[in-house]
C-alpha cells in the first residue's frame, strides 16, 4: 500500500483544513451523528465492517463520516485502525445453524422447513424513487411478524444431505487450524480456508464482476441459491484461564450456500457441490458473489477444467483487496517527476535516432 506523501508542510496542513470543511459542508444543515449513520445507513456500515475486517458498527460509522461517504476510504481507515488493536482471544467456530434468523429464502425449494422468511429486503420493490423520503417521516410502529419466529431454523440443504445428493459439509479428519491472513501473507497454492478469508474481506464490486462472469459462461457454472439467511449469531470464546466456553455477544451475519452440478469423478458419485459465502451484517449480494467465486475456485479440486479468470486463484484473490488496489492506483497522483523524465529522455533519444516525417490522415 502506497501511503508515503512528501510535500510542503504548509500546503498539506491547508489541504487538511479544506478537507474538513468539505466534509462538514453547509453548517446551517444539521451534522450527521454516528447513531444516524448506524441506524439509517446500515448496509454501508456493513460493507465497511466486512472489507475492513473489523466488526464494530460505531467505528464503521465513524470511518464513513470521516471519509465523507467514500466506502473505500472508510474501509482503509478501519483496516488501519484494526492493526493497532491487541488480540486477546480467538473465537470458536460460529454455529450459523443456530442463527436467530430475520430473513431466510431459498431459490431451490418452494416449501422449506420453517418456511420462506422474506424479512427486510428491497427485492420486491419497484425501484422507483420514493419522494416521501425527502421529508421527515412520522415515527411508525415497528413491523411485527405474523407469528413469532423459532429460535433456530434448520438448514435447507439438509433436505439434499439426507439423500446423499450433495457433498458432505464436514471438516476432514485432522483438519488443521486455518491460516490467519491478517497475520500471514497469502501464499499459493491457497487452500479453501485461506481463499474464503480472502474473499470475505474482498471488494464487493470485484467479486460481483467475477461472479457474473461465471454465470455468463466463463466457468461453466449453473448455480442455484440453496439458502440465503441473515440474522444474529452468538460468538463464543474459551479463555485458557477459565477452561470453559463463554458467550461474549452476538453479531449479525449473512450466509449463502450455492448449489452447483457436479458430474462425479473416480472418487465421488454425481452429486451437487457447494459454494459458500459469509459476510458481516446484511450483505446478500456480497455473500452470494462470494459463494459463486468460492465454487469456481474449486475447479481443480473437483477435477474440472480451470480456464476462466474466476477459476484462477492468483488472479481472483490477488486483485480482490480494494485497500491495496486503491493504493496502487492512487499512488499515481503522487510525484513521479524523475521516472517520467527518464522515460521522456528515452523517447527523445529514440526519435533522434530514427527521424520520421509526421504523417497525417
Amino acid at each position: 500500500m502506497y501511503v508515503a506523501v512528501k510535500g510542503g508542510e504548509t500546503a498539506i496542513a491547508r489541504s487538511w483544513d479544506l478537507l474538513a470543511a468539505a466534509r462538514r459542508g453547509d453548517e446551517s444543515v444539521p451534522e450527521l451523528t454516528l447513531a444516524q449513520i448506524r441506524q439509517q445507513m446500515r448496509l454501508a456500515v456493513a460493507r465497511v465492517m466486512q472489507e475492513g475486517s473489523l466488526y464494530d458498527e460505531e467505528l464503521a460509522a465513524l470511518a464513513l463520516k470521516q471519509a465523507a461517504g467514500d466506502s473505500m476510504e472508510a474501509i482503509f481507515l478501519l483496516r488501519a485502525f484494526r492493526t493497532t488493536l491487541p488480540r486477546f482471544a480467538s473465537s470458536l467456530p460460529l454455529d450459523t445453524a443456530a442463527m436467530r434468523v430475520r430473513r431466510r429464502v431459498s431459490g431451490t425449494f418452494k416449501d422449506v422447513p420453517g418456511g420462506q422468511i422474506l424479512g427486510p429486503t428491497a427485492d420486491y420493490t419497484q425501484r422507483l424513487l420514493d419522494f416521501s423520503l425527502a421529508e421527515p417521516s412520522v415515527p411508525a410502529q415497528p413491523a411485527r411478524a405474523a407469528a413469532p419466529l423459532p429460535d433456530a431454523l434448520p438448514c435447507v440443504l439438509e433436505v439434499l444431505d439426507r439423500e446423499g445428493l450433495i457433498e458432505a459439509d464436514l471438516p476432514p479428519a485432522g483438519d488443521p487450524d486455518p491460516v490467519d491472513l491478517t497475520r500471514e501473507p497469502l501464499m499459493f497454492p491457497a487452500g479453501r480456508p485461506a481463499r474464503l478469508q480472502n474473499l470475505a474481506r474482498g471488494d464487493e464490486g470485484w467479486l460481483l464482476g467475477l461472479a457474473y462472469s461465471t454465470q455468463r459462461g466463463y466457468a461453466e457454472s449453473h448455480p442455484f441459491a440453496g439458502e440465503i439467511r441473515m440474522g444474529e449469531v452468538s460468538v463464543f470464546v474459551c479463555p485458557e484461564e477459565l477452561g470453559f466456553e463463554i458467550d461474549i455477544g452476538e453479531i449479525t451475519l449473512t450466509e449463502c450456500q450455492m448449489i452447483n452440478q457436479f458430474g462425479g469423478s473416480k472418487r465421488a458419485p454425481p452429486q451437487f457441490t457447494r459454494g459458500y459465502g459469509l459476510s458481516f451484517g446484511e450483505a446478500e449480494r456480497k455473500a452470494m458473489a462470494m459463494a459463486l467465486v468460492d465454487r469456481s475456485l474449486r475447479a481443480e479440486e473437483l477435477g474440472e477444467a480451470a480456464h476462466a479468470p474466476a477459476q484462477q486463484a492468483e488472479f481472483a484473490l490477488c486483485h480482490s483487496d480494494n485497500v491495496e488496489a486503491s493504493g496502487f492506483v492512487q499512488h499515481l497522483k503522487l510525484p513521479h517527476y524523475v521516472d517520467f523524465q527518464a522515460e521522456l529522455s528515452l523517447i527523445r533519444a529514440l526519435r533522434a535516432q530514427n527521424p520520421q516525417e509526421p504523417t497525417h490522415d
